[in-house]
């Protein structure tokens, strides 16, 4: 769907060094959206008469509110194109396309633990408040540089749904210290010898992926993972976001991040593909 997004809230995150923005955009794709799923807007500069940059930016949802028509997009400066987006005021209008893609599944009944690396913690949120709107047990397992990027990056958000947190930073400044996938590891051999019924949902670097697919394998545990690929037209035209897969059968297939994603098995990811 190609539409119009109206800013309605457009906000700097905590600390203004993590380079983090908060963009609510009111319109019809919150009408229709599911957790995992991403819009592609365009960013040009209307300062000057010019279509640079060609290409859209696609932005993970990290929050949709249907009864108000409104979608949160979390997202940090890190280019040219979320530079100008940056730029953006509230009442303006924004060329939107979206929902895009696949998003994430939800169990019937059980334990959902979500895993998350990074920023790749926004896509997650909407995710947890589905799961628990369900009666699901949410957990979260959530890694950063340190405690200024966890709290500007949402902290608090998480800790209002009032779910199991835990935290991991590379220096030790907030939770434990050392990576996300180590806490997982301990509560995964407690939880699955008493028998708990546990699906994953994971998001963030690939290699920190891959290794949350490994781990919760050898749990006989299924994880979906949120693959994060460069987007050319963000709607399977261009080829630039093809992945490698496995099938059942064992027989490498190729599939579109972007139209048939970005929400895969992790078990049927190859990993050491290029994408």
């Amino acid at each position: 769907m190609l539409t119009e997004g109206q800013v309605v809230v457009h906000e700097s995150l905590g600390d203004e060094e993590q380079r983090l923005r908060r963009l609510v955009l009111k319109g019809p794709i919150a009408r229709t959206a599911h957790a995992g799923q991403f819009v592609a807007i365009q960013v040009q500069d209307s300062s000057i008469a010019s279509f640079d940059p060609l290409l859209r930016r696609p932005i993970s949802i990290a929050g949709i509110s249907s009864e108000r028509d409104e979608i949160t997009l979390l997202y940090r400066i890190q280019g040219r194109g979320t530079e100008i987006l940056a730029r953006a005021k509230c009442g303006e209008r924004l060329s939107v396309m979206g929902p895009l893609g696949k998003g994430f599944s939800l169990p019937e009944k059980g334990e959902l633990w979500l895993v998350a690396g990074g920023i790749g913690i926004f896509p997650l949120y909407p995710l947890a408040q589905s799961a628990l709107a369900q009666g699901l047990t949410v957990r979260l397992f959530w890694g950063g540089e340190n405690k200024s990027f966890l709290e500007s990056a949402g902290l608090s958000s998480w800790k209002d749904l009032g779910i199991p947190l835990q935290l991991s930073t590379l220096d030790g400044s907030l939770g434990q210290t050392g990576l996300v996938t180590e806490q997982a590891q301990e509560l995964l051999e407690k939880s699955t010898a008493s028998g708990g019924q546990i699906r994953a949902a994971a998001c963030g670097p690939k290699k920190m992926m891959q290794a949350v697919t490994e781990l919760f394998k050898n749990y006989k545990v299924s994880v979906e993972v949120s693959l994060e690929e460069r987007m050319g037209c963000a709607v399977g035209a261009c080829l630039g976001c093809v992945c490698t897969l496995i099938d059942e059968a064992g027989v490498l297939i190729h599939r579109k991040v972007c139209q048939d994603g970005p929400v895969f098995r992790g078990e049927e990811v190859v990993w050491d593909e290029s994408c």
